[in-house]
């Protein structure tokens, strides 16, 4: 259903959805565990075994008693955004509740051990082979079901629409984020430095890199107009799904725009995850950080990246020790690949922040007419504005006062199972949107050469050169060394 006018906007409801939960999650500073019941799944071969509250503390709490709190919370907060937004709150309810429900079966289905388990955790789950997908097959199965839901059962998919809002998922999503990226920056700080300052670097050419030229090639090559070339050249060449939603609202862009790039976003990390750590296995496990950092540029999504880096850590840990007798220490290739994933996802406020002026001043600016300030607020994308302080706020906590860190992990382990679960219904209302015979009629089929030229043709090899320009010769500790 279109969104109403006299409501809230979707973007400024993912802003205070986000911050609601985010502020939930501060109570384990003062001792309040107040969102440790939420529902965690966890890569299974005992279905029954596969889910339980995220807390320790309350490992009493039953899986399906986590699953019906999370199920009623999700149902008060967002039947008090269906009210702000104007919408029939009962037909919300029931359209949400089905969301919901077929999202929550994807998402357990999709860490099915013989799904989801990557190579280093094959041996404690007793099983002697995986596709290695990640628990983040559970998006890929959403996105599926969700395909098949929208292009195939018309009439089902029309008694979704009032919960069919994936941007306003994956906003809400992204300012949860921002927490749990605080941390691991904060931690980074206390590691070596050269590796914060290469990677800082390795970013910087990549935006100024890739961006240009993706963008370059959609225009003159492909001629989509710069509504569809600007969120595809940001979702190809920065951060895949949060990078197309942020520059699609910066430039006020059709909802459909950010919406197919995110869609084959998803699918191309996923055959990324599939081939890329194993070619880094082979070619670099003399250069372990070199292959750390390729994972954090090469790869689109930050669940797949963060996926694929831990995958080489495990890969090339194994080979040197077998090849040369370097057993290098655990974590540190994992490290450089969140590192320079997490400067990624920081500059995704201020590359939209950069387009809104951009838009404003350059590209729909009338003949006379001046840039105001207030053109450039109403573009913003406001949940970025959620994104930034949480971030912020958890990097200055752990940064200023390291004894805090632990407690800002359980926070942020807490408000991450609410991303994940936003997360997955906003790969299946994706599907469900995707009318594949609209989006035909749209481009999604240029759209995909785009990607498969610019991600294959260079962006792969452009990031590969980067991370081998700045962390070239850089290795991880060796233990005992």
């Amino acid at each position: 259903m279109a969104e109403k006018t006299t409501g809230i906007s979707e973007d400024w409801l993912s802003l205070w959805l986000g911050l609601f939960i985010f502020v939930l999650s501060l109570g384990v500073f003062v001792g309040l565990d107040l969102l440790g019941w939420g529902w965690k799944v966890s890569v299974w071969t005992d279905i029954t075994q596969s889910m339980g509250p995220v807390s320790k503390e309350l490992k009493g709490l039953s899986g399906l008693s986590a699953l019906l709190l999370t199920y009623l919370f999700f149902m008060f907060i967002m039947g008090i955004g269906a009210r702000a937004m104007k919408v029939d709150l009962a037909r919300f309810q029931v359209a949400f509740t089905l969301v919901f429900i077929i999202s929550m079966v994807c998402w357990v289905l999709g860490h099915y051990a013989y799904v989801a388990a990557t190579p280093d955790k094959l041996q404690k789950l007793g099983i002697g082979w995986s596709l290695n997908l990640t628990g983040e097959a559970g998006y890929i199965l959403a996105l599926i079901v969700g395909l098949i839901v929208g292009n195939f059962f018309p009439g089902f998919s029309d008694s979704l629409k009032e919960a069919t809002r994936p941007e306003l998922y994956i906003k809400t999503a992204i300012v949860i984020m921002g927490a749990g990226l605080g941390v691991k920056a904060a931690e980074a700080l206390g590691l070596a430095s050269a590796v914060l300052f290469r990677g800082l670097c390795a970013i910087v050419e990549a935006y100024l890199i890739y961006w240009a030229i993706v963008y370059f090639v959609s225009r003159k090559y492909f001629k989509f107009s710069k509504e569809w070339a600007a969120p595809l050249a940001s979702g190809i060449s920065i951060c895949g799904v949060s990078a197309a939603i942020a520059t699609g609202g910066a430039i006020r862009a059709r909802p459909v725009v950010p919406i197919m790039v995110s869609s084959l976003v998803v699918i191309f990390a996923v055959v990324e995850l599939l081939f890329l750590p194993f070619l880094a296995q082979v070619a670099l496990w003399t250069e372990p950080m070199v292959a750390g950092a390729w994972m954090g540029l090469a790869v689109k999504t930050d669940g797949a990246a963060v996926a694929s880096g831990a995958i080489v850590d495990g890969l090339i840990r194994a080979k040197a020790l077998a090849e040369a007798g370097l057993n290098y220490k655990e974590g540190w290739i994992l490290m450089t690949t969140t590192t320079v994933k997490v400067f990624i996802d920081v500059f995704i406020g201020i590359w939209a922040f950069v387009l809104a002026i951009i838009w404003c001043a350059k590209i729909e600016c009338k003949p006379g007419q001046k840039v105001r300030v207030r053109e450039i607020w109403e573009r913003f994308p406001k949940f970025v504005l959620g994104y930034a302080l949480t971030f912020i706020i958890f990097l200055i906590i752990c940064a200023s006062t390291p004894a805090l860190i632990k407690t800002a992990k359980l926070a942020t382990a807490e408000s991450n199972v609410f991303r994940q679960l936003f997360f997955a219904m906003t790969f299946f209302t994706i599907g469900v949107v995707s009318n594949f015979k609209k989006l035909w009629e749209e481009g999604i089929g240029r759209l995909a050469v785009v990607y498969l030229v610019c991600l294959f043709g260079f962006i792969i090899w452009v990031g590969l050169a980067i991370s081998w320009i700045f962390f070239h010769g850089v290795k991880p500790p060796i233990i005992g060394g």
